[in-house]
Parts: C-alpha cells; structure tokens; sequence
C-alpha cells in the first residue's frame, strides 16, 4: 500500500484546533449533545453543490429537529445556506436529480415520513403519498423514477392494507419464522422492508420485492448503501437475508438483481453462503463492485471486495493481500479505481484502490471518514469526525490537498478546554503488537483513571466521535481515559480480529492488564492505584469477568448491557449466530464447556469491586435480565452496587435526556469512588 503525499495545511486540517478563549469550560454530555449532527451529504453531478442536513437538539422538550442546508463547492469558504426550516417537521436525506434543477428528500410534514421534492427557487411539492412511512429512497440515474422502501406488511402495499379480519386478542403467533424480536423491536409476522419502483410522472409504485422473504434493506441497520440503480435505470441491486427458521444463525446476506419489467428477481451470489452486501455498479454498467465475507456464520470476518462482471457473471477480487475489511465503497468518476473506507491502527480513513492492480492508496489521515463522493475531477468529498470533533464536510483534491468544507460546531467547541489525545503501543498477548489510547484534560494535576473497554468485540475504541461512550466528556471531568485495543478487535489485520474467538476472557484481558500497566508506568499524570473500568456489550461482559478474575485492580467498574451468565445468553440473544461462532460454532447444548470456560457467573463468588449496572429494557441483543442477575449477585454478596435501568432504551442510549442522565450516573459513581479529595 501506498501514501499520497499530504501537504501541510492538510495536516493542520486533520483536527480542530481552535483557540480556547479565556472563559472556557470543561465539557459535559450536555454540550455534546448541544453539537450539531452533519449528515447525508449529497453532491451535485456536476460537483458544483453540496446537500446535507443538520440535526439541533431541544434539551429543554428532549428533542432533535433537522433542516436541509446547501453548500457552494465552488467558492472557497462558502457559508452553508439552510433550505428547510419548520417547526416541528423534519427533512433529511437529500438527493440531488440528476439534472441538479432540483432536490428530493424525505420530510414528516404530512405526518408520516415521505418524498418531496424542491425546484431551485421553489416550494417543496410532496411525491409520495403512502399512508406508511417510506424509509429512504434513491433518485433513478435517468431521473424519471425512486426507489423507495417502507415497512410493509402481507398483502398490503404503499397504498395501505385490506381490511384485517378481527382476532380473539392481541397475541402475535410465529411458527417457523425467522427472528421473532430483533435489536429493540418485536417482528410482525408478514411485514418486511420492500422495494418499491415509482414512476415520478405518473405517481404508479410497482412492487419489486413482494415474491421474497426478507428485508431489503436489511434490518436494523440496513440503509442506502444496500441498495443501487444500475446505470440504465432498468433495474436495482439489493441486499437480503432469507428471513426463514434459519435466519438467526445465518449471515448469509445476498445481493439481489431485478429488473422493473415484472421479472423475478435474481440472486448474483447464491454461491456464496456467507455476507455478500454493498454492491455499486460501474458508472459504465458493466461491472457490479460488492463486498464479501468468505465464512458463514462469522459477521467480523473481513469484508473483501470483489468484482462482478455483469455480463458473463464472471467474478474476481481485488487488493486481496491488503489485509484490512472494507466497510464502505464507491466508483471512481473515471471507473479506474475504487474509494473506500476500512478501520487502520485507530482510525479510518479513505483509501484508493486501483481497479486493474488493486494497488491501495491512503487519501486521509487521522480521524473516522465516510460518506464518501467521488467528483469528475478526481477530488473525494466526505464527512470526517475524531474524539475532538463531530462530523464535518471535507473535500481531498487528486494531489492529496484537503480542505474543510464546515465548521458548524466551531463556536461550542471554541467554548470547551482542549483535551489531548496519544497513541501507544505495546507488546501484548501472543508477543504481538497492541495499540491503545489515552485521552487527558490539559493540566499540570494527577488525574484517576476511566479505563474504556470497547464493545463487538470485534470493533476499535480509536479516533473518532461517539454520542454515547465519548472519551473527550470523561476527560473533560476530570479522568484521564486510556482504552487498549485487545485481540478481536479492527484494524490490525484479519488474525488478530479473529484471535478473540473461543478466547473471550484470555487474551483480551492479557491486553488489557499489559496496555493498563504500560501505560501508567509511561505517564505519571495517571494515578495507577486510582481507576475505574468501563464497558458495554462486550465491554460490558468484561466488565463482569473482571470481577472474578482481575478482582483487585479498580476501585470501581461500570457495566452496561453486558454478558452475565452465558448459557441464559445463548438461548435469550436474538442474533444467535453471532453467540455461537463467537464460542465455536455450536450451540450451548451442543458444546456446553465452550460457553462455560469463559463464563463470568461462574467466578461470582471471588466478586468484590463495587459496580454500577446499567441495562435497556429494549435491549434484546443482551437482555435486561442479564443486568438484573449481575445485580443479584452484587446484592446478594452485599457489594456496594447500583442498578439503572432505562425503560425506554435499547443496547444503546440514544435519547438527549436518558444520555445525560447516563453521564451523571457514570461520572457520579466513579467521583464516589476515585478519592475526589486526591484530585
């Protein structure tokens, strides 16, 4: 892999460095809720304009609301120019028509989320006039169709459902299905995410998914980048998973073909029983680019990019000795080369890859990129974010040049002391090289220590923001915040995210106790004998294998939906493909001492360190009950304990006021027990 060369003004741009007035203050969860959320660019064809919307936060009613704003590209230093502003409504997810006259985008003005459309200088005019919400949609390359998607249930279509014959109660009945509940909701049998094809002349929507079982695009977190026109605007590229009695142990996601004549639809990549997903054809429809996983059953395996020809079916991969997993990817103006995004030691950046060499090429340095335009003229336009700095609109020339486009939270951050961010590394389990972070407030004193353990497991705790485990509002209380990298997670190459399977409580917590020790013995700022650990998920579990096997290191833990007792998991998760491969590949009846060998309910009795458990009752990835145990065993054993729950969240935290609430929550129970006096 290559490097472009940077100059230095690109560098200075890689994170934000305002001067910090006089008055500053340290920032809190209010303040980052406060940031303003830049999102779903879009950009012009002719690379002149940039759409996207930009979400506030109403702390007061709990609420966010979200404008559309456009950006002259042309114009060094242009001021974004707001296009919606209503009370009450919001409009996101801007598209361009392919002329650049005019705008689509989705807005809950009629009540339920639909397509309007916006000429330069006009009044918004609604395009769809479904009785359900559509979801998302993409403008058609000729300009004249969407392809819409909405939740829909058996029978029914955008115009709504026949009359339902009445039922003795209110029970929901499965029976061979697939997932009954699914991250935070309950599945209603019969109704799937669908695709719709909408002749913008005409307003006729023709169904092009009903024959299938499944969602397109998948759930939960399924969204545009499943879906594709393919340049004639003749027919749709789409991802699905069979959603049958199998589909909670399978990650066999195919991408899909159909043409808007009524034909059946046709999957590209049967053969493959794994994830195939993220197809994107060539600007010269000739070729089909997508991602592919080569095991079933593993949903961390890494994502290689394969080439389809569209013609003879004929398959081959690219870039196949660089050894990282694309997350996300694009065609080139020029269909020469591939932009795409994949985690590396701590962030993610953009990369080139050459399409007849697979040669890769790094565009961007620090921070976590995304969303990712190509432009005629060889320059990339992408959002960009770290543990400084929200997202903000960048543009990198052909020659490596970049330039921020936004600055829409430079006054709060202006506002905010500054806080420092360092990588290490250190020799881990294995012998193997780890990384970790530490995040610190700019001062002279001691500081405690929040020790953050990231979820997954496969993932990263590196150099991007986050709205709901943010390093820069735990710094900015008072803590220095180291984070360690363990084996399983992202970005150090495909062995070392695998190396967590069958292994959860061995090597991570040999990371973990090495890159803890490394660091404090580094930096005397850090108060070695004053740390609290944290983690969710993953972390979470962790969190609770810690206790019985690393009981005399913290002075207090935080655990959030995390892993008690693994045999009452592996029946209650919803994902069971993921529990399962995670310990060998079979199920808990099946291969009991695989679960049981890393079960933290089995240590219990060596418990001591008090800790705050915190739970969703919309969690369905690692049930609340998971929480309310860990609990128990506190309780029961007499340990200084607290349980929140929130009755209105799922694995995550996500509404402003239950965010805010969590940081007290967290912040007050590590204050209670890190010597505030020492501080």
């Amino acid at each position: 892999m290559k490097h472009i060369l940077f100059s230095t003004a690109a560098l200075a741009l890689t994170a934000f460095t305002f001067g910090t007035p006089l008055a500053a203050r340290p920032m809190t969860a209010a303040d980052m809720h406060m940031m303003h959320r830049l999102a779903d660019p879009a950009v012009s064809r002719d690379g002149r304009t940039a759409l996207f919307s930009l979400s506030t936060t109403d702390m007061t009613a709990g609420k966010r609301s979200t404008d559309l704003y456009s950006l002259d590209l042309i114009r060094p230093g242009a001021t974004p120019v707001r296009l919606t502003a209503t009370p009450g409504e919001n409009e996101g997810s801007p598209a361009f028509a392919p002329d650049g006259r005019s705008i689509y985008y989705l807005s809950s003005k009629s009540g339920v989320s639909q397509v309007y459309r916006m000429m330069r200088g006009g009044k918004p005019v609604q395009v769809t006039h479904s009785k359900i919400d559509v979801n998302g949609f993409l403008v058609s390359p000729d300009g004249a169709k969407l392809l819409a998607y909405a939740d829909v249930g058996a029978g029914c279509d955008l115009a709504g459902c026949p009359t339902k014959t009445a039922t003795p109660g209110s029970a929901r009945v499965y029976e061979n299905s697939g997932f009954i509940r699914h991250w935070d909701s309950w599945a209603t049998p019969g109704e799937f995410s669908r695709l719709f094809a909408i002749n913008l002349a005409s307003g006729k929507a023709t169904a092009l998914t009903s024959t299938l079982t499944g969602h397109a695009p998948g759930k939960p977190f399924g969204g545009n980048e499943e879906l594709a026109w393919a340049p004639d605007s003749r027919s749709v590229f789409f991802t699905m998973r069979q959603a049958d009695a199998v589909e909670p142990r399978s990650t066999n996601l195919d991408i899909w073909n159909v043409r808007l004549d009524g034909s059946t639809p046709t999957n590209l990549t049967a053969g493959n029983l794994a994830t195939d997903t993220l197809p994107s054809p060539s600007p010269d429809g000739r070729t089909l680019a997508y991602v592919a996983m080569d095991r079933p059953g593993y949903e961390a395996d890494r994502q290689k990019i394969r080439l389809r020809n569209l013609a003879t079916g004929e398959t081959r991969q690219i870039a196949d000795n660089w050894d990282r997993s694309v997350g996300e990817l694009s065609w080139a103006a020029d269909g020469r080369s591939l932009i795409v995004g994949a985690d590396d030691t701590l962030e993610h950046p953009l990369f080139r890859v050459d399409i007849a060499s697979g040669e890769v090429t790094r565009l961007t340095l620090d921070g976590h990129t995304g969303n990712a335009h190509p432009l005629a003229d060889g320059s990339v336009v992408y959002t960009s974010n770290s543990i400084m700095a929200p997202d903000e609109l960048y543009r990198t020339d052909a020659a490596g040049h970049t330039t921020a486009l936004t600055a829409v939270n430079r006054d709060l951050l202006a506002q905010l002391d500054p806080v420092t961010l360092d990588r290490f590394n250190f020799t881990g389990a294995n012998n193997d090289r780890v990384w970790g972070i530490k995040v610190k407030p700019v001062r002279n004193s001691t500081l405690p220590i929040a020790f953050l353990v990231h979820g997954g497991p496969q993932g990263s705790f590196g150099n991007d923001w986050s709205y709901r485990w943010n390093p820069r509002v735990m710094a900015s209380a008072g803590y220095g915040v180291v984070s360690v990298d363990f084996h399983g997670s992202t970005g150090y190459g495909q062995a070392f995210t695998d190396a967590i399977r069958n292994n959860w409580g061995g090597w991570p917590l040999e990371d973990l106790k090495a890159g803890l020790a490394f660091a404090t013995s580094r930096d005397p700022q850090l108060q070695a004998d004053n740390a609290c650990a944290l983690g969710a998920s993953y972390g979470g579990y962790m969190m609770n294998w810690i206790e019985g096997n690393w009981p005399d290191r913290f002075r207090c833990i935080v655990q959030h939906d995390g892993v008690f007792d693994a045999r009452a998991m592996a029946y209650e998760t919803e994902e069971l493909w993921f529990d399962e491969w995670e310990h060998g590949g079979k199920a808990y009846y099946e291969d009991p001492q695989a679960f049981e060998r890393w079960n933290p309910v089995n240590h219990v009795a060596k418990w001591s360190t008090p800790q705050l458990v915190i739970t969703g009752e919309k969690d369905f990835r690692i049930p609340y009950t998971q929480g309310i145990a860990a609990y128990t065993a506190l309780q029961r054993k007499g340990i200084p304990s607290r349980l929140v729950v929130f009755p209105d969240e799922n694995h995550w935290v996500l509404k402003p006021k239950n965010s805010v609430q969590w940081y007290g929550e967290v912040l007050g129970w590590m204050n209670r027990w890190t010597a505030p006096a020492a501080r």
